[in-house]
């Protein structure tokens, strides 16, 4: 069986034979909702390469502590992948970002697209992301990821253009578009940008364009904006060390 997964902001200062403490909400659902005990073997990452496993030596009500066996680094998996996500409707945004993160993305990035339905304003817009990357850390951690996903502060177009623009390779999902996904290089860092439910405007493919992004199209059939960006990375992914392709 697996060893359960726990996230720590730091483990910077960690050394074989040393002790990690880990505390607040973490620990809190480790020890009092999955009755977390003294001696079973847990493993902590911060998210960024760095894990430790090891026993639980001790355990509080909103802290436990591991003796670290070993620590381990990790390498930042590329080619690295980040999808620009238009903001969707209700709870699926939280459903792209639950799969892309299971998948390996690295950055999520919300979109305020310009047909976009839902609209990220004020108390409203904070709660909507703090549930992504929410959903972002604990899929990382059913993952069991090294590196976890990373959900940015929301952008506008004139923000993902400049994404566009430092990425090795950029596309964007287009109903409309000639070229085939499968003409894409998967190499380098790469952007994937998905629209929203009411499609791109010609203004923003224009403008994605201009930068250097690439028009494609996965096949005949039209998916969802939440299922959109899935497709496409699996697909590039497919063709990676990474899932095994040589």
């Amino acid at each position: 069986m697996s060893l359960p997964v726990h996230w720590v902001e730091s483990l910077a200062d960690a050394v074989e034979g040393g002790t990690v403490e880990v505390t607040g909400d973490e620990a809190h659902h480790a020890v009092a909702v999955r009755r977390l005990r003294v001696g079973e073997s847990v493993v902590l990452t911060d998210g960024r390469g760095r894990s430790v496993t090891g026993p639980v030596a001790s355990t509080g009500k909103r802290v436990f502590a591991v003796t670290a066996a070993s620590v381990s680094d990790v390498p930042e998996p590329v080619p690295t992948v980040t999808v620009v996500q238009a903001i969707p409707k209700g709870d699926r945004g939280e459903l792209a970002v639950e799969v892309l993160t299971e998948i390996g993305v690295a950055r999520i990035v919300p979109w305020a697209a310009s047909r976009s339905v839902a609209v990220w304003k004020g108390e409203r817009g904070t709660k909507a992301l703090a549930r992504w990357r929410s959903t972002a850390r604990e899929a990382s951690k059913q993952a069991r990821r090294a590196w976890f996903a990373e959900v940015t502060e929301p952008a506008g177009t004139a923000d993902v253009v400049g994404l566009v623009e430092a990425a090795d390779r950029a596309v964007v999902l287009h109903e409309e578009a000639t070229s085939p996904l499968s003409g894409v290089e998967p190499s380098g860092s790469l952007l994937v940008v998905v629209g929203p439910e009411g499609g791109l405007s010609d203004e923003e493919v224009a403008a994605f364009e201009a930068a250097g992004a690439h028009a494609v199209r996965l096949g005949p059939e039209v998916l969802r904006t939440s299922t959109a960006g899935v497709a496409a990375v699996a697909a590039l992914l497919a063709r990676t060390g990474r899932w095994g392709y040589r």
